[in-house]
């Protein structure tokens, strides 16, 4: 049988196939349709030093091939993250991963420091790149802040670090640099693109703040440029993210450079697609005949690469 499991630095994973934060809850909501010990890693919602109430309402609205949501980092805190849900999470037979955010780099090591003593946890992934709370995107838009909050934390905590970065900048790949070279064992590529809902009739936006993040099928192609852009430039592990509802959808993040992937507003509609990615995964690699998952990773035909280069370069996106 094909081996899937993959190594984004000090990270292991038994399969490339997560669920991303924000979409599949603490686990618990999802036991009816999902076997966890299946998963390569679970991501639960993102959490913050105190409890935070989140946007007013309405907080969702479905558009073209998408869903714009402007949650606002909704949650009850650290300590009770790990006082209700960490025994909980660690115990579902896959790897955990703690997705946090804070309003400054103390914040984010303070939360590093209690989560160090849960060795158990596969990593922790640093929420640099929220668009939906305010300060929440700052450090994944500048690369001296994005690198001064991933090495602290590297050097407060044990876990592997993976840094989650924002699209809504002119650059991806230069956050992603500084990112890389200050520490960080993994890039979850990407967040949610800024967007806008309106009701014409009313003249006003439909979500209660305004401006959402768009995720789902139509971010697809933006993402996966961003992943191959980012892969040409650092050999840092990349996690893919960005409208994946297929394997087809999966092999494409792969074949761009992405060691492993996130599933996240598929989640909703589809609550068993992440489980049944492992299972195709391992099928295709059987037809592809290869041995390894990550005999995939950034095999895109290097003269494509080239000519991808040169049109990024005419248009002004490298």
């Amino acid at each position: 049988m094909p081996s899937l499991d993959v190594q984004l630095n000090r990270l292991h994973l038994k399969n490339p196939i997560l669920v991303a934060s924000g979409t599949f809850g603490y686990a618990r909501e999802m036991v009816a349709y999902a076997d966890f010990s299946q998963l390569g890693g679970i991501i639960p919602k993102t959490v913050t030093p105190l409890p935070r109430p989140g946007n007013p309402p309405p907080r969702t609205v479905e558009t073209t091939s998408g869903l714009l949501n402007s949650i606002g980092l909704d949650n009850d805190g650290l300590d009770a993250f790990i006082s209700k849900h960490l025994t909980g999470l660690l115990g579902l037979g896959t790897s955990i991963i703690a997705n946090i955010a804070g309003k400054n780099t103390s914040e984010f090591v303070e939360m590093a420091r209690k989560l160090n003593a849960y060795p158990e946890l596969a990593a922790l992934e640093l929420n640099i790149s929220c668009p939906n709370v305010t300060g929440g995107v700052d450090y994944g838009t500048n690369p001296k802040m994005a690198a001064e909050v991933v090495s602290a934390v590297r050097n407060a905590c044990e876990l592997p670090i993976i840094a989650k970065l924002t699209p809504n900048v002119t650059s991806v790949v230069e956050i992603a640099v500084a990112a890389s070279e200050a520490g960080a064992d993994a890039l979850s590529l990407v967040n949610t693109f800024q967007g806008l809902a309106v009701d014409w009739r009313k003249r006003k936006p439909i979500l209660g703040n305004g401006i959402g993040g768009l995720s789902g099928p139509a971010i697809k192609p933006l993402a996966l440029r961003i992943v191959w852009q980012v892969a040409q430039a650092i050999k840092t592990p990349i996690i893919g993210i960005g409208g994946i509802q297929s394997i087809d959808d999966v092999m494409d993040f792969l074949i761009c450079g992405a060691t492993a992937v996130q599933i996240g507003t598929a989640n909703f509609y589809n609550p068993t697609l992440a489980t049944n990615l492992v299972s195709d995964l391992e099928s295709i690699l059987e037809i592809e005949g290869c041995e390894s998952v990550r005999d995939l990773v950034g095999t895109i035909q290097p003269s494509t690469v080239a000519k991808m280069a040169a049109a990024a370069a005419a248009c002004g996106t490298t």
